[in-house]
Order: C-alpha cells, then structure tokens, then sequence
C-alpha cells in the first residue's frame, strides 16, 4: 500500500517525532523549573524546533502541562499491572508482599518519579482538576487495582478479612511508604533511607500488614 494512502507517510512520521521531543523536553523544563517558571520557549530550544512549532502541537503552556502530567497516568497503570500479575501467581502471601514492598520502594523512590510527584503536589491548587485527575485516574486506581489482587488472594486462601480491600491496598502502601516517602519528599532525594533501612520498612510492614489479614 502507499504510505500516503494510508496515512503513515513521512510527514506523520516526523510530526511524532517533533511531538514526543516537545514533550521531553518540557518535562524537564516543567520538573526544573516548575509552571511558573517553564517557558515554551526553553521548551522549543531544547526540543530543537521553533516556538511555533510547540503552539501548533499545544495550544498553550497548560495544555502542555496536563498533556505531561496525566501522561503519566499510563505509565503508573502499568507498573501496578506488572504487580498485580505477579502478585496473583503467589503461593506464599508473605514472600509476595515482601516482594511488593521492595518494587513500591524501589520504584517510588526514583528521582524522577519524585521530581513529578513534587511538581503534581505544588501545583495542585492552581490546577485542581489537572491534579485531581492525576490522582483518580493514576494514583488511586492503581491501588483499586492492588485491592482486587489482594481480595482473589484472599479468594485462595492466602489473606484473609478483607472487607475493603481498596482501603486494605492503601493501608499496605501507607506501611511502606509513608517514612521513606515523606523523608525525600521534605528533605531532598539525597535524604532518602539506606538500603538497609528500606529493606527493613518493607518487611516489617508486611508483618504488620499480616498480622491485621493474614
């Protein structure tokens, strides 16, 4: 077939291309500078493609940010994927949820994870409705999906007395995360725990976590 017939010619294959470079370009402009102090212009340098370019894509600079933003979203939906498969193959509750508080650690405490949560959180009362969609669509539904891995271990008999188990999902993230979490949210990344210490939180708060469902 012609690959202009189809639709998939070499101008489609370059506006993607100018498209995905804006796009990482601005989360590093976004996630430096945070909203106020992004400019599309920084956006198009480092895109390499001129202002006009980036408006034609984006309408403006908010676009632009909820475009990046809620981009996310599927990022975070896939990862709790990957969880919940490896979770529903267990045979061992304890070893599982050991394992599912090492990945949260791992991957939650990333510098660029962090650096986005950051910038979701300072502008959340300028974009209420960017932010909360980040939460509902990415945040809390993934941990939806956590619940309703934890209730089919329950069905098999691994975990028992879980009621609500979305609330159960929370309770387990809040045991691993909340110190670690709040340590390099407030005192910068370089503050977060040794490896030591995470490896510590995560087991102890599967016994805890256990000691309530298990």
């Amino acid at each position: 077939m012609d690959p202009q017939q189809s639709g998939a010619g070499p101008e489609t294959g370059r506006t993607a291309r100018k498209r995905r470079a804006i796009l990482d370009a601005a989360t590093e402009v976004f996630l430096q500078n945070g909203y106020l102090g992004a400019s599309m212009d920084e956006v198009a340098a480092k895109a390499a493609v001129s202002k006009q370019t980036v408006y034609k894509q984006f309408a403006d600079k908010k676009h632009l940010f909820t475009e990046i933003i809620l981009g996310t979203t599927a990022q975070l939906m896939d990862g709790f994927r990957q969880v919940a498969a490896d979770l529903d193959r267990a045979t061992d509750a304890r070893q599982a949820l050991h394992d599912l508080a090492r990945a949260l650690l791992a991957n939650l405490t990333q510098p660029d994870v962090l650096r986005l949560r950051r910038l979701v959180i300072a502008e959340a009362d300028r974009f209420p409705d960017i932010s909360g969609a980040w939460f509902e669509h990415g945040f809390h539904q993934s941990l939806v999906m956590l619940g309703e891995t934890l209730r089919r271990l329950e069905g098999r008999g691994l975990l028992r007395n879980l009621p609500d188990p979305t609330l159960a999902a929370y309770q387990f993230a809040g045991l691993v995360m909340y110190k670690p979490m709040n340590q390099v949210m407030f005192a910068g990344t370089p503050a977060g725990p040794a490896a030591e210490e995470l490896e510590s939180i995560a087991g102890q708060a599967v016994e805890v976590f256990l000691a309530a469902y298990g």
